[in-house]
């Protein structure tokens, strides 16, 4: 058997064994769920450590000359993938001993977490379309069973639902593209596909693949998925909606990207993008990290605020894809290239982020409104350090964070040719002033100021088990664009192309002083607007401004599609039931019960009993025969 095959085989076993032999042991299934995440981890390193490019095949399907084959392809973009989904899931299982520790169903939830980490590597791992969308539907299924985990709670089994359906719509459209995408390459498989001519017939499929990307990686407009599933457990969400479940949209679209070579084996996958689609997938990324961001400025539960943000995140990572055909050639993969670096540093801040959240609500008793909260620093002084430095790395502190680098790249993406400044970049840049405003009024709301509540009064550094999973994650979030080739890991070529010593790389010096005089602004504006707005505040200055409750309400979005599923519902609901009860029970089962009740009270009738009408009826019949006999002889 080939050792990659236990990258799978790993989650999955630990998942069947808990479902069927340790549901009555929690604290056994547990530490199987962890073992099997750590050992994931572990194999991911030692691949990745290989120079080697291998694949595990077998035939699944066969009929005649067409064949469906399952297999794993380890290859530099998967390996480097592996290391983010195992090495954020390991982290976020050990976290989860003490966040899940008097949990009732503690044994479930590991169990949710094996499956979830046995369909996220198999997307990973696919090398052709069928089998990663086969694994694409079992992280939607497992997603809602952690989302809906405490489902109990009416707000945690409907957020469920929620992300299950609208992620479904998105499916729908990405099976289509699939199957048009195949009719068009001639393969499944990544790495036997054809680069397409240009067409509507491309532009459609590559639109429609996208469909894919745009539930799982929540934009716009299926994007209201993705807060309501912040009712599941923090680690939950650290696992899933930041650094996994809904990067896969964004690993999918790149490894499309990734698939097609040249006879030099240069990547050629960026001329899918060098059309309309494209351009409406830089632009739906735009719009999202845009809408993301101003709806987070007026979030008051502290997940809500991390899950819009990694919205706009998401946004930005899909913008630069989508725009990676239309920079010059000679930097066209590097534009897609940014997307995926800037999805490597966020996972580990972006998890950092959430498990801090995680620890500060747990230690104020389940407390997620940050204005009842306060004064934490003093309390929780390690927890608030760890956060700090995920909440810099996240606003792109310039040369000290792995976030400022991705996202310097992005920038670069959305210029023009000549180094122009093209409308995605003032929104990029916008997008850049939003987010340490959002962050500074989290860390000063939360962090600063004294206690107002109970739980923050009271509250006190976690152990050592949540403690240890925020350390390293701040490390990650410091190093991790620093040790990209330092760290002995053949990081993919996606990666090594953007060299954090090498900033700058783009051929006019005054287009990189652009870029960081931007940046510089957008932090400085950012932050200092955040800080003078909510330092010693006990409410939000802003929220009875008309415009920030439209943010405050995540601009009716919700609403709007509340109402056109009920107003869908009832015209539905109306034409059925004239057609069940004017069509169906009137004419045709209630028309013809009365037809024949009809003619049997006919017949009744002629049956009274009365000799004078039997022999009227006899003569009358004798009659017609003896007419009828005469006319068809005569």
């Amino acid at each position: 058997m080939n050792e990659a095959w236990l990258l799978l085989i790993l989650p999955l076993a630990a998942a069947v064994l808990i479902q069927l032999r340790l549901k009555r042991i929690p604290a056994l299934a547990a530490a199987v769920s962890v073992l099997s995440v750590v050992l994931t981890f572990l194999l991911s390193l030692i691949f990745a450590a290989s120079d080697t490019v291998d694949e595990a095949v077998f035939t699944w399907a066969a009929a005649g000359d067409f064949t469906i084959k399952i297999g794993l392809q380890l290859d530099k973009l998967s390996k480097g993938m592996m290391i983010i989904v195992t090495g954020v899931g390991a982290l976020v299982h050990i976290f989860s001993l003490a966040y899940m520790k008097d949990d009732e169903a503690k044994a479930r939830y590991f169990c949710g977490l094996s499956i979830f980490m046995f369909s996220m590597t198999g997307i990973v791992l696919a090398n052709n379309f069928v089998m990663m969308f086969i694994f694409w539907e079992l992280v939607g299924f497992s997603s809602y069973l952690l989302i809906g985990h405490w489902y109990q709670k009416d707000s945690a089994a409907e957020a469920a639902k929620k992300a299950f359906l609208v992620n479904r719509i998105g499916d729908f459209g990405f099976l289509i593209g699939i199957l048009m995408l195949w009719g068009l390459a001639g393969s499944l498989v990544f790495d036997q596909m054809a680069l397409p001519a240009q067409g509507p017939l491309l532009t459609a499929a590559v639109l429609l693949v996208f469909c894919g990307a745009l539930g799982k990686s929540a934009q716009f407009p299926l994007h209201v998925w993705l807060p309501d599933a912040m009712e599941g457990p923090t680690p939950v969400s650290a696992l899933i909606h930041a650094a996994t479940m809904v990067a896969a949209g964004v690993y999918m679209l790149f490894r499309l990207q990734f698939s097609f070579v040249d006879a030099e084996g240069i990547r050629q996958g960026w001329q899918l993008f060098a059309n309309h689609s494209g351009e409406i997938i830089a632009w739906i990324g735009g719009i999202t990290a845009l809408l993301a961001a101003l709806m987070a400025t007026q979030q008051d539960d502290i997940k809500k605020i991390l899950a819009y943000s990694t919205l706009s995140q998401l946004g930005y990572m899909i913008m630069a894809i989508g725009l990676a055909g239309h920079t010059e050639t000679g930097h066209a993969n590097l534009a897609g290239e940014s997307g995926m670096f800037h999805l490597y540093t966020h996972a580990w801040f972006k998890a950092l982020l959430f498990l801090g959240s995680g620890a500060i609500i747990y230690a104020c008793h389940h407390e997620q409104n940050i204005w009842k909260m306060g004064g934490l620093a003093k309390r929780m002084k390690a927890t608030t350090l760890t956060f700090v430095i995920g909440t810099a790395a996240l606003m792109a502190v310039p040369f000290l964070t792995s976030g400022f680098y991705s996202k310097e790249e992005i920038l670069l993406a959305t210029l023009g040719h000549d180094g122009g400044m093209t409308p995605l970049f003032f929104v990029a840049a916008f997008v850049a002033f939003l987010t340490p405003f959002y962050m500074t009024r989290l860390l000063v709301v939360t962090f600063l100021g004294k206690p107002r509540s109970h739980g923050a009064e009271e509250a006190k550094e976690v152990g050592g088990l949540m403690l240890v999973p925020l350390v390293i994650l701040a490390a990650l979030a410091i190093a991790s664009a620093f040790v990209i080739e330092g760290i002995g890991i053949n990081i993919p070529a996606m990666f090594s192309a953007i060299d954090p010593r090498s900033h700058g790389h783009h051929p006019d010096s005054a287009v990189t002083a652009l870029v960081l005089g931007t940046s510089f602004a957008a932090l400085f504006a950012g932050v200092g607007l955040g800080y003078f707005l909510y330092k010693d505040r006990e409410t939000d200055p802003l929220e009875n401004n008309d415009l920030f409750q439209v943010f405050r309400n995540k601009f009716y979005i919700d609403e709007l599609y509340l109402k056109i599923v009920r107003i869908g519902q009832d015209c539905v609901a109306a034409i059925i039931h004239f057609f069940d009860e004017f069509i169906i029970n009137g004419l045709l089962v209630g028309g013809l019960s009365r037809s024949v009740g009809g003619l049997g009270n006919l017949f009744r009738r002629m049956q009274s009993g009365n000799l004078q009408i039997y022999a009227l009826l006899f003569g009358g019949g004798i009659l017609l025969v003896v007419y009828l006999t005469v006319f068809f002889t005569s």
